[in-house]
């Protein structure tokens, strides 16, 4: 059992999981909190409250920075510990995820949770629109590619939240009346699970029993289809809504002159439809009988209740 962990970032994901692992862990596991020097000696208000938050939960910090370090100087910081999640995403930049997973590597760790939370890249393949994905790829060929570092792949969908998202394009509540949009067709579906969840359920998979290792762990807040969130989004609103649907070819077409559009990128691959949902039923949270939040509950806690 891991007894010494260290979590990269303390972004939105990052404090869940941090919150989660500091409830779950036995009394003998220490938890390390991986940050830029600049974010543990800040003064803003925000972030100090944060820090104390963290502080309060027994988590101590490990100042660093993975874009300024070398691999070799990221194994060392590494090093002392049993196991590594990351939580730094594609916001980290182009190469940072490769380049965590060979320090976690050249360190030597006994287990590492990757930042894959998220789609099934291993059934959307090389070469989708998204070519952040590809670098997702090349990081599960070295881990699947050694036998020394136990590694496990948490693939949870998108954030429940990013689909509210008005820039994403698939929920618009700025406007009236509201705009739902589906991105290939109506029946086609989109797994969710919120930071939250996926903090609580990673925190099981971590010191679940008998041991998880090597694999690729699916979870889901809800599999929904666009058609069914249309109906939610009426339903929790109570009014009338626009209904659109962009069709794959349409979010292909509005890449043309604009390849390096990260937003455009996304709603072509969740347009394809591949590997962007799966059953309720393969999830460990369903097959552990973990209870999580769906689309209808987030809705009222953050939309109706947050007005």
């Amino acid at each position: 059992m891991a007894s010494n962990i260290l979590v990269l970032g303390a972004g939105e994901l990052g404090l869940s999981m941090l919150t989660a692992l500091a409830h779950k862990k036995p009394t003998n596991t220490k938890l390390t909190v991986f940050l830029r020097p600049d974010t543990i000696k800040s003064s803003r208000p925000a972030k100090a409250t944060q820090l104390a938050h963290l502080r309060s939960l027994g988590i101590s910090f490990l100042a660093g920075d993975i874009a300024a370090s070398s691999i070799s100087e990221l194994a060392v910081l590494f090093k002392p510990y049993d196991l590594i999640i990351s939580c730094l995403g594609f916001a980290s930049g182009p190469g940072s995820q490769l380049k965590i997973a060979q320090a976690v590597l050249e360190a030597e760790i006994k287990r590492f949770i990757p930042w894959q939370f998220g789609i099934d890249y291993d059934i959307i393949g090389r070469g989708s629109p998204q070519n952040l994905f590809d670098e997702q790829l090349d990081i599960r060929d070295l881990l699947r590619a050694q036998q020394r570092t136990e590694w496990i792949i948490v693939s949870t969908g998108l954030f429940t939240s990013f689909l509210f998202e008005t820039f994403f394009g698939v929920v618009d509540l700025t406007v009236s009346p509201p705009v739902v949009r589906a991105l290939g067709s109506w029946g086609s579906q989109v797994t969710l699970t919120t930071p939250e969840d996926i903090g609580k359920l990673t925190a099981e998979i971590v010191f679940a029993e008998p041991r998880v290792k090597n694999e690729v762990i699916f979870t889901a807040g809800e599999t929904i289809s666009y058609g069914a969130l249309a109906n939610l989004v009426e339903e929790v609103l109570g009014k009338e809504i626009v209904r659109e649907e962009w069709s794959e070819e349409m979010t292909m077409e509005s890449l043309k002159g604009d390849h390096e559009n990260i937003v455009k990128k996304y709603r072509a691959v969740f347009a394809a439809g591949k590997g962007v949902a799966w059953e309720m039923e393969k999830t460990f949270n369903f097959q552990k009988g973990i209870e999580v939040e769906d689309v209808k509950s987030w809705m009222v806690k953050n939309i109706v209740k947050g007005k």
